[in-house]
């Protein structure tokens, strides 16, 4: 049965972030509760997932893996999509870098040199190494499976378009340098990973098209 997780106000993760961050506690209560399930159960799909919504839009990259979904019998595996040809691949409207990505993961999984189970044995620094090993994966798609695969507490995406969005506009800031987000966000350790999940959140429910307000 999915592990189904609820993060709220009496949490206590949830209280030591907005112990410790006023506007964070702000969106956290405009979003109220988040409940979730860890991508355990297929993370290899996960990972096909987030490659093809590489440099995509999350509607556009939705609409391409639904077509490699059907290719799959509603079932993306190793095995499956080893049988797939690069055209087949390449015919659901992803590029051909993304099947030579999409393959070294295959091959990676099939032959054992990717394997999910070991990675919940690993600390989150050799789960980056791991991934950013295979072609066309960098620290942004393993930051993915370290937040929603293996649900590691203290991620923190400053790779992330989405995440930096939130970021602006709760902060009222256009500096998104890594150093500055870092420096910004500190306080939120050892659950930079939960207060990303708000971020995304308040994204989501389309709350950053208006203006932040910390006391309103």
């Amino acid at each position: 049965m999915p592990n189904i997780i609820k993060l709220d106000m009496d949490t206590p993760s949830v209280q030591y972030l907005c112990s410790k961050d006023k506007r964070l506690e702000k969106v956290i209560r405009m979003v109220g509760p988040i409940t979730y399930t860890p991508h355990h159960e297929n993370p290899y799909a996960f990972l096909i997932h987030e490659i093809i919504e590489q440099m995509l839009s999350v509607k556009a990259g939705q609409k391409i893996y639904n077509r490699l979904e059907t290719l799959c019998d509603n079932h993306i595996s190793p095995e499956r999509i080893s049988k797939l040809s690069d055209s087949e691949i390449r015919g659901i409207g992803t590029s051909s870098s993304k099947v030579k990505c999409i393959r070294a993961i295959t091959e990676a999984a099939i032959s054992g040199d990717l394997d999910f189970d070991k990675m919940n044995l690993r600390s989150d620094k050799e789960v980056i190494a791991t991934l950013t090993k295979l072609h066309g994966i960098g620290t942004w798609t393993a930051k993915m499976v370290l937040i929603f695969v293996l649900d590691r507490p203290d991620i923190l995406p400053v790779e992330d378009g989405a995440f930096l969005q939130t970021y602006r506009w709760v902060y009222k800031t256009n500096d998104c340098s890594e150093k500055a987000v870092c420096t910004k966000c500190k306080k939120w350790k050892p659950y930079s990973s939960i207060a990303s999940r708000f971020f995304y959140k308040a994204l989501d429910a389309g709350m950053t098209k208006n203006e932040f307000h910390l006391f309103k």
